[in-house]
C-alpha cells in the first residue's frame, strides 16, 4: 500500500504532467494566433482539457503566457547560461558558449515565432515584454556578467555592459538572419561572428599570456 508521501508525489507528478499538457497546447495556439487573438477556449480545446481544468491551473491568459515564458527560459536559456555551466578558464568556456548560442538561436524556429509575437504585441501589451525580459534576458545577462567578473585575466572594465554587448550580438544575428529574413542583404556566417566576438572578449589575449 502506498504511503502518504508516495501518494503526494504521485499527485504532484499528475499535476505537473497536466500543466505541461496545457502549456504544450497553449504554445501551439499562441504561435498560430498571436497573443491578442488567442482565447482560453481555443487553448483548452487544443490542449485536450476542460475549461474548468485550464482555469484551475492558470487564472487568465496573461498568467498562462507568463508561464510559457518561464518554461521557455528554463528549457532554452537557464541550462546553457546556468551559473554552474559557466565555470572554468575563458578559453574553454567562452568559445563553445558563443558558438553553441549562435547555432541554437539560428535553428530554433519555434523561438523565432515566439519573438515575432513579442515584437508584434509589445506596444499593446507592455507587460508581456517585461515578463520576457525578467525571465529570459535579465537572468542571462546577470549570469554572463557574474562569469566575466570572476575572470580578472580578461581585464574587462565593465562586465555588465560587456554582457549586454555579447547577448545583443547573438540576438541581433538571430533577428537579421532568421526572424526578419535579412541574410541575403546582411550575410554573416556564424563562424565569422563567433570568432570576432571571442577576439573582442580578449580570450586570445588571455590564452597567449598564459602560454608566455
Amino acid at each position: 500500500m502506498a504511503s502518504d508521501s508516495e501518494k503526494t508525489d504521485a499527485q504532484r507528478k499528475r499535476a505537473s504532467d497536466k500543466a505541461e499538457q496545457i502549456l504544450q497546447g497553449a504554445t501551439q495556439v499562441f504561435l498560430a494566433q498571436g497573443y491578442d487573438r488567442t482565447s482560453m477556449d481555443r487553448v483548452a480545446k487544443t490542449a485536450g482539457v476542460s475549461k474548468q481544468t485550464l482555469y484551475a491551473y492558470f487564472s487568465d491568459k496573461q498568467a498562462l503566457f507568463e508561464a510559457l515564458v518561464a518554461r521557455m527560459a528554463k528549457q532554452r536559456f537557464q541550462g546553457a547560461f546556468a551559473d554552474e555551466s559557466l565555470d572554468g578558464n575563458p578559453d574553454a568556456v567562452l568559445p563553445p558558449l558563443i558558438q553553441q548560442g549562435l547555432a541554437s538561436l539560428a535553428q530554433d524556429t519555434e523561438y523565432h515565432d515566439f519573438i515575432r509575437i513579442m515584437i508584434g504585441e509589445s506596444k499593446r501589451f507592455p507587460d508581456l515584454i517585461q515578463t520576457f525580459f525578467s525571465n529570459v534576458t535579465l537572468p542571462t545577462i546577470e549570469t554572463i556578467r557574474h562569469y566575466l567578473e570572476s575572470q580578472p585575466e580578461l581585464d574587462i572594465p565593465d562586465a555588465e555592459a560587456t554582457a549586454h554587448i555579447l547577448l545583443g550580438a547573438l540576438v541581433f544575428y538571430m533577428l537579421t538572419q532568421e526572424v526578419m529574413g535579412g541574410r541575403d542583404i546582411l550575410p554573416m556566417s556564424q563562424d565569422r561572428l563567433s570568432a570576432s566576438l571571442i577576439h573582442l572578449l580578449g580570450v586570445s589575449k588571455s590564452s597567449s599570456s598564459e602560454n608566455d
